[in-house]
């Protein structure tokens, strides 16, 4: 029994550093088995391990039929751990349908003036993208002070976006 409790002890040790080395196991493995499509993960290799382990040593202990039991009943709960595990990884990995933001994506967004803007050049502004803030370089036609609100009436470039003022 005392095995078992080693392989269920290394399993959760394999899955704490799966956390660490994330991806380091896939690479070596992407030649091995062509197209399991990350079933030799690391943390499906750590929960078949853990769950080999720790479900043998509880067959054993509870029935006390010996090690060919308790090794086919390791066996089989380390499998359904390996192939929910898996499952799992995959409906995380296809979490990923919604489109990237695009800078196009402000025209018509508010935001505040960050540093004042000048009739003739340019300012900066502050715009939430996806949620997330972000500073862009500003033109006006006509001059914005620092803590106006403006509204965005087109994108220049990447980095640089067109304003007018809210007018309240």
């Amino acid at each position: 029994m005392t095995w078992f409790l080693g392989l269920g002890i290394f399993g959760l040790a394999l899955l704490v550093l799966s956390l660490a080395l994330d991806g380091v196991v896939e690479g070596v493995l992407d030649g091995v088995g062509g197209g399991l499509d990350g079933f030799l993960s690391l943390p499906v290799i750590a929960g078949f391990v853990s769950a080999l382990g720790f479900g043998g040593a509880i067959t054993w202990g509870v029935t006390g039929t010996g090690a060919g039991v308790a090794t086919g009943a390791g066996v089989l709960s380390g499998g359904v751990v390996a192939w929910l595990t898996w499952r799992f990884s995959r409906m995380l990995m296809r979490d990923g349908d919604a489109a990237a933001p695009r800078g196009d994506d402000l025209t018509g967004s508010s935001g505040a003036v960050v540093t004042a803007i000048p009739a003739d050049g340019y300012g900066e502004v502050l715009l939430f993208l996806a949620g997330q803030p972000v500073k862009y370089a500003a033109r006006s036609a006509a001059p914005v002070p620092r803590g106006a609100e403006v509204w965005v009436e087109s994108v220049l470039s990447p980095t640089s976006v067109a304003v007018r003022q809210v007018e309240r």
